[in-house]
């Protein structure tokens, strides 16, 4: 059986612009969520969210490249090439028909979509940018990245909602896993900190109106009143255990499960009673050939609303019992909610916490909602032998994703 293994991870986020400052910030506890500084957000009653913060696209990407891609796109071509280079692939050790890209967004270019109908509606349908659509399409990110690297495997995108960078993440892993592809370049990316997307998301009443950072992202406490909405994107870059070791690559982890599948409940609202949720969870733990009690930590989806963590720890109380120790946190707590990138961002911090022996805490939260029986950690908590974790992502539609990772040894 083929193992797949991490050895490169590249992170664009709310506390961070680079793996090491990111998830050194994260793992103590750091608050990533302020004022809303992109745009004149009064309107829509919404003053906070987590943004990118000190982005210099020309740094790696350059700004010529840049000019052609939208925010996302932006997003994912730098973490995807720090994650090269931090995993060493070159053309010398990899061929291009062995490297190939599965990323995940759920919105795409909103941005280019909102100036260029503004623009519309002001100058005419004649004045809309020539790169109006190949900025804006959700699998321009994907495909920027192929380009760069010259990856002429598969080259996809992964559109589940919040659920698209685990989803992404997983698929790559399968990619390898049947022998399909060698190395993998995957992960998720999401630029929404505008007036559609906070808007839009305002108008579906999801998101926090507080006005204090430290008081807004609230996942599993009971005077929760919605997710802050994040922005950024994270890539890893998957191998076989065995081209890894070819080349004496420093390995950052491995992926041994992955669940997917679909509540066919609602539009918006999980299952309630968290019973396809967590049949997603069991497909991950038997992939990963373990048993619940192995799992030292599970990165919770956490969003900050009432039906997700109802629903979420529903699940979790199916998988490892009502009276469960598993550590469980919610980093969305710290970073808000990167939507499409969510599920990639929290697997470079699952990867992380496994690594330094460190897991997580759920900031901010003062009283656990009694309907929520799990053990949320509030604050950094040593870890060092902490060899199994899961990570939850769960999006719109019904969208299950679980991944398991652990901590590599031979």
């Amino acid at each position: 059986m083929t193992r797949v293994v991490v050895t490169g991870m590249g992170v664009v986020a709310p506390l961070g612009n680079d793996t090491a400052t990111f998830t050194k910030r994260i793992l103590q506890g750091d608050l990533g969520i302020g004022p809303i500084t992109k745009f004149d957000a009064s309107a829509t009653g919404v003053t906070l969210a987590a943004e990118v913060q000190d982005f210099d696209v020309a740094a790696r990407v350059g700004k010529k490249k840049a000019k052609r891609m939208d925010l996302f796109s932006q997003y994912a071509v730098d973490s995807a090439l720090a994650a090269m280079q931090q995993a060493q692939i070159t053309p010398e050790n990899t061929n291009s028909e062995d490297l190939g890209v599965i990323y995940g967004s759920g919105i795409g270019g909103l941005t280019t979509i909102q100036e260029q109908v503004m623009r519309m509606v002001e100058k005419g349908a004649d004045h809309i940018s020539p790169l109006f659509v190949p900025k804006s399409i959700g699998n321009m990110a994907s495909a920027n990245i192929a380009l760069e690297i010259n990856a002429q495997n598969i080259c996809t995108t992964i559109v589940t909602a919040c659920s698209s960078g685990a989803n992404a993440i997983g698929e790559a892993y399968r990619q390898i896993k049947e022998k399909r592809a060698t190395v993998m370049v995957t992960g998720g990316a999401e630029a929404s900190i505008n007036e559609i997307g906070i808007g839009g998301f305002a108008a579906l009443s999801t998101l926090s109106t507080a006005t204090d950072p430290q008081r807004a992202s609230l996942p599993f406490d009971q005077n929760r009143q919605g997710f802050v909405m994040g922005e950024g994107g994270a890539t890893l870059v998957l191998e076989s255990l065995e081209h890894a070791q070819a080349r004496n690559a420093t390995i950052l982890g491995e992926i041994v499960g992955y669940g997917t599948n679909c509540d066919a409940y609602h539009m918006t609202s999980p299952n309630p009673d968290g019973s396809v949720a967590a049949k997603a969870m069991q497909m991950a733990l038997k992939e990963g050939q373990i048993t619940p009690n192995q799992v030292d930590y599970v990165n919770a989806h956490g969003t900050g609303t009432m039906a997700n963590e109802l629903a979420e720890s529903a699940a979790l109380n199916r998988v490892f019992g009502l009276d469960s120790q598993v550590p469980v946190s919610s980093t969305k707590s710290m970073t808000g909610h990167l939507l499409g990138a969510a599920g990639a961002v929290e697997a470079v911090i699952t990867l992380a916490a496994l690594q330094q022996g460190v897991l997580p805490p759920n900031i901010g939260t003062q009283q656990l909602d009694e309907h929520c029986q799990i053990n949320l950690i509030t604050a950094p908590t040593s870890a060092p032998d902490a060899q199994y974790g899961m990570s939850n992502s769960f999006g719109f539609g019904g969208h299950n994703a679980v991944l398991l990772f652990k901590k590599w040894s031979d």
